[in-house]
């Protein structure tokens, strides 16, 4: 019984840092880094797109990642 808690709790504990955390963090990353990035740092972003793309899906629609207006 504890072992199945113990792997179902796991499961969810890794399933939320793929789905939400590492996705969030790649979002910073990519809003931070994306006007002046490299194209080796830009290839590396791709692949962080790729890597976390059902989380990025989830987050979308709750981030806005317009550039800010010019005054």
């Amino acid at each position: 019984m504890s072992e199945t808690i113990l792997v179902a709790s796991l499961y969810l504990g890794l399933s939320v840092f793929y789905l939400l955390l590492l996705p969030g963090g790649v979002y910073l990353y990519l809003q931070k880094r994306w006007y002046v990035a490299s194209s080796i740092e830009r290839l590396f972003m791709y692949f962080l797109v790729f890597f976390c793309f059902p989380g990025l899906l989830l987050l979308s629609p709750f981030l806005n990642f317009r550039p800010q207006r010019r005054v």
